[in-house]
C-alpha cells in the first residue's frame, strides 16, 4: 500500500517539478532581485545590524500577545533549520550530485530578496483579532491585496499537504532513521515520543511556540555550525577539490563513483533548487505566518529578518553539511539522507560521538521545525475549514510521522517533500509578483524614513498600499 502511495506521488512530483516550474521560481527571485538593485548584496552589511544586531532587543509592553522580532525569526527558522539542513541537503547529494549545491546556493542568494518581499506583506497585510492576536501570511494578502479568494484557499490546501507530508512526516522520520543507526531505538517510539512533546507545547499556543524555538534554534545552529567548522578544518586541504566539484558538476554531469549512481544536469538542478526551497522556505509562503505574528515598527524592518534567515539557513548550515559530506568522500557509500551525514561526521569524530552529537542536534532541528510548523498548519486549517476545526486537526498534524517511521527507502520517502514546496510556493509566487508594487512602495516608505505603512498606523487604520502602489510616494 505504501509503496502504491509512493509510486503515485513520483508521478506528481515528475510533472509539478518540470522545467516550468524551475524557470518560474527562478524568474519571480531575479525580477525581484533586478528590480530592487540587488539590495540583499548591496545593503547586507546593514541587514545584519536590523537583524542579528538587534537580537538582545527586549519586548516592549505590546508584544503581551505578539512574539518579538527575534521569536518570530526563531520560529520561522525553527520550520526551515531542520530534516533539509541535513539530510535534505544529504539527499540532493545522492540523487543530483556535487552540482545541485550551486543551485541550492544560486536560489538562496536570489531568494533572500524573495523571502523579504514575503514577509513585510504578511506583516502589512495581517489581522488583529479581538483579542489582540495577529494573524498573516500569503493567504491574508492574496484575499486583501489581490482580491483572489481562490488562490488564497489553494495555497492554504497546499500548506495542509506540506504540514502532513514533510513538516511531521519528513521530520520524524529523519530523526527516527537517526536513532535506529545510531542506537537501534525502534523508530516508532521515537516518533512517537516526538509527537507527544510537540503535542504538549502546541497546546499552549503561539507564545509557548516563540518561546521554546527562542531557547532551542540558537542552541542547536551553534552546536551544529561549531562540529562542522571542526569537520571542515579537519579536512582544509580538501576544500579546493570540493569548490572544484560543485562548481564542475554544476553545468555537467556526475559520473558514478563508488556506491554513487552518478547525476544528470537536470537532476543537480532540480534538486539543488527544491531542497534548497525546502529548506530555507523563500518563497514558499510558510515563514510569512510566522512573522506577521511579530510586534514590530514596519512590515520592511521584519522583511529584512527573511534575508537573515536564507543566509543562515543554506549560506551557513546547508554549506556546512555539504562540505562535510564531499570533503570526506563519503558520498560514494551509496548512502544517502541522514544515514550520509553520520558517516560524514564519524569519518572525522570517534563513531561513538558522532552518533550522539549528531543524534541530538538532528533531534532538536527536527523536534523545533515540527513545532514551529504547527503555527501554519493551524493558520491554513482555519483559513480553510474554519476555527472549529482545529478541535480534531490539531491533532491529525501528530500523526504521519508515526505512521511512516519504519519505512526504509529515503530517496523515495523525499518526494513528499519535493510535492510539499511545489504546492505551497507557485500560488504565493504568483502573488508575490503581483504584488511586488506594494512591496517596493513599503521598502521605500521605510528606508526614506516616512513610516506612512507603519505596523501601529496599519494595524489600527488598515490603510493598506493599493495594488498599484500609485496612492503615495
Amino acid at each position: 500500500m505504501i509503496d502504491k502511495i509512493l509510486d503515485i506521488a513520483t508521478s506528481i512530483d515528475n510533472v509539478l517539478w518540470g522545467p516550468w516550474t524551475l524557470i518560474f521560481i527562478a524568474s519571480v527571485a531575479v525580477y525581484l532581485s533586478v528590480r530592487s538593485g540587488f539590495f540583499q548584496v548591496r545593503k547586507f552589511p546593514l541587514i545584519w545590524r536590523h537583524t542579528f544586531g538587534k537580537i538582545l532587543q527586549r519586548p516592549d509592553a505590546e508584544s503581551a500577545k505578539k512574539m518579538t522580532p527575534f521569536q518570530a525569526t526563531t520560529t520561522a527558522l525553527a520550520s526551515t533549520v531542520g530534516m533539509g539542513n541535513m539530510a535534505g541537503v544529504a539527499t540532493a547529494l545522492s540523487v543530483g550530485g556535487p552540482g545541485a549545491i550551486f543551485w541550492m546556493w544560486l536560489l538562496a542568494v536570489l531568494g533572500m530578496m524573495t523571502k523579504t518581499v514575503e514577509i513585510t506583506l504578511a506583516v502589512h497585510y495581517r489581522d488583529i483579532d479581538p483579542e489582540g492576536n495577529p494573524h498573516g501570511g500569503p493567504m491574508y494578502y492574496i484575499t486583501k491585496g489581490l482580491g483572489w479568494p481562490f488562490l488564497a484557499k489553494l495555497f492554504s490546501i497546499g500548506i495542509l499537504i506540506n504540514s502532513l507530508l514533510a513538516s511531521t512526516l519528513i521530520q520524524s522520520h529523519t530523526v527516527g532513521r537517526a536513532f535506529l543507526v545510531s542506537y537501534s531505538i525502534n523508530p516508532y517510539l521515537v516518533t512517537g515520543g516526538m509527537a507527544v512533546i510537540t503535542g504538549i507545547v502546541i497546546i499552549g499556543g503561539i507564545k509557548r511556540i516563540g518561546q521554546v524555538c527562542e531557547t532551542l534554534v540558537p542552541l542547536m545552529s551553534v552546536i551544529y555550525i561549531v562540529s562542522g567548522l571542526f569537520l571542515f578544518f579537519m579536512n582544509f586541504e580538501n576544500i579546493p577539490q570540493v569548490f572544484g566539484t560543485i562548481f564542475g558538476h554544476a553545468f555537467s554531469p556526475a559520473p558514478a563513483a563508488g556506491g554513487f549512481a552518478g547525476a544528470t544536469v537536470a537532476a543537480a538542478i532540480k534538486n539543488g533548487m527544491a531542497r534548497g526551497m525546502l529548506s530555507n522556505e523563500a518563497g514558499e509562503g510558510t515563514a510569512p505566518m510566522a512573522h506577521a505574528t511579530a510586534n514590530t515598527k514596519h512590515p520592511f524592518q521584519q522583511g529584512l529578518w527573511g534575508s537573515f534567515e536564507v543566509f543562515v539557513d543554506t549560506i551557513v548550515i546547508c554549506t556546512i553539511t555539504s562540505f562535510a559530506i564531499l570533503s570526506t568522500g563519503v558520498l560514494s557509500n551509496g548512502e544517502s539522507g541522514i544515514e550520509l551525514v553520520l558517516s560524514a561526521f564519524a569519518s572525522v569524530f570517534p563513531p561513538q560521538l558522532a552518533n550522539a552529537l549528531i543524534s541530538f542536534v538532528i533531534l532538536t532541528f527536527c523536534l523545533s521545525t515540527q513545532i514551529g510548523f504547527f503555527i501554519y498548519y493551524e493558520t491554513s486549517a482555519i483559513n480553510v475549514l474554519g476555527k472549529k476545526s482545529m478541535t480534531y486537526l490539531r491533532w491529525l498534524y501528530l500523526i504521519p510521522g508515526v505512521v511512516f517511521a519504519g519505512f526504509s527507502n529515503v530517496d523515495k520517502l523525499w518526494t513528499f517533500a519535493n510535492i510539499s514546496v511545489g504546492v505551497c510556493a507557485i500560488p504565493n509566487l504568483i502573488a508575490v509578483l503581483a504584488l511586488s508594487g506594494v512591496f517596493f512602495v513599503l521598502m521605500r516608505d521605510s528606508m526614506q524614513g516616512r513610516n506612512m505603512y507603519a505596523t501601529a498606523i496599519t494595524d489600527k487604520e488598515r490603510n493598506y498600499v493599493k495594488k498599484s502602489g500609485q496612492d503615495i510616494l
